[in-house]
């Protein structure tokens, strides 16, 4: 079932346009990369879903979970279309380095969006309950009383997705989650999304191909603001176009 559709997106700045025409659909708890070079319009499309940046044309739908109609996210706001249950994770880890690991997953509850509130309004043993399974979920239920801003790069991006997952989403959108991070951790984050997307629908922007291998379910291919090619990664792998454009080898060198 279409959890997002995206329909005939255009965003012009200024005489740029940095996407031309963009349709796809992102089916319910599968994990969908968009890829392409640098300027292909990626970034955009997530500032255009999340409300952070308006649409020249076109409209993007959301279809909640158990409704048939779908909710016009265009020219809603930012903190309604979280509200919606899509959540969003940029490429720099936004974790509070000074808080532990699990003061971090408390603010992060629905209910707890201050610092004084957070203190003065303990979580129940429901919610903290919800924490440890989550934190296991990502691997750092044994950092659970340790200061975020002692975590190596990776466990800190698995903190924030842990932070995300804690507000029950119904889409994550991440922006290059594995950017910075060796072998093993990019391999552990791939898991860690293909064990989560049983309870949400994953959106990844990503140039780490093997990383893409890894977890894709669908990757849609951008180029200079259009789509280019949309499938699985085999047949996205074995397109020419693509070969050509984004992976950087032509049907000579094939």
């Amino acid at each position: 079932m279409t959890v997002l559709e995206i329909k005939n997106i255009s965003v012009n700045f200024d005489g740029f346009y940095a996407l031309t025409e963009v349709n796809a659909s992102v089916k319910r708890n599968s994990i969908h990369f968009f890829i392409g070079p640098n300027g292909a319009g990626k970034t955009t499309l997530l500032d255009i879903i999340c409300a952070k940046t308006k649409p020249t044309s076109g409209t993007v739908q959301f279809y909640k979970n158990g409704s048939y109609k779908p909710t016009c996210l265009t020219g809603m706001k930012e903190y309604q279309i979280v509200r919606e249950g899509i959540g969003r994770k940029f490429q720099v880890p936004s974790v509070f380095v000074n808080l532990t690991v699990e003061e971090n997953m408390i603010l992060s509850l629905k209910g707890h969006k201050g610092i004084f509130e957070s203190i003065f309004k303990k979580p129940s043993l429901e919610q903290l309950n919800d924490i440890k399974q989550v934190l296991e979920k990502v691997g750092l239920l044994s950092k659970l009383n340790v200061r975020a801003g002692t975590l190596a790069h990776g466990q800190k991006q698995w903190l924030e997705i842990g932070m995300q997952l804690l507000q029950k989403p119904e889409i994550i959108m991440l922006d290059e989650p594995a950017a910075g991070m060796g072998k093993p951790e990019t391999f552990k984050t791939g898991e860690i999304l293909k064990e989560i997307k049983n309870e949400c629908t994953i959106i990844v922007i990503e140039h780490d191909m093997e990383f893409v291998k890894q977890v894709a379910d669908i990757v849609t291919v951008l180029h200079e603001g259009k789509v280019l090619k949309e499938g699985n990664i085999d047949d996205i792998l074995q397109d020419e176009i693509v070969q050509s454009v984004y992976l950087g080898r032509g049907k000579k060198h094939d």
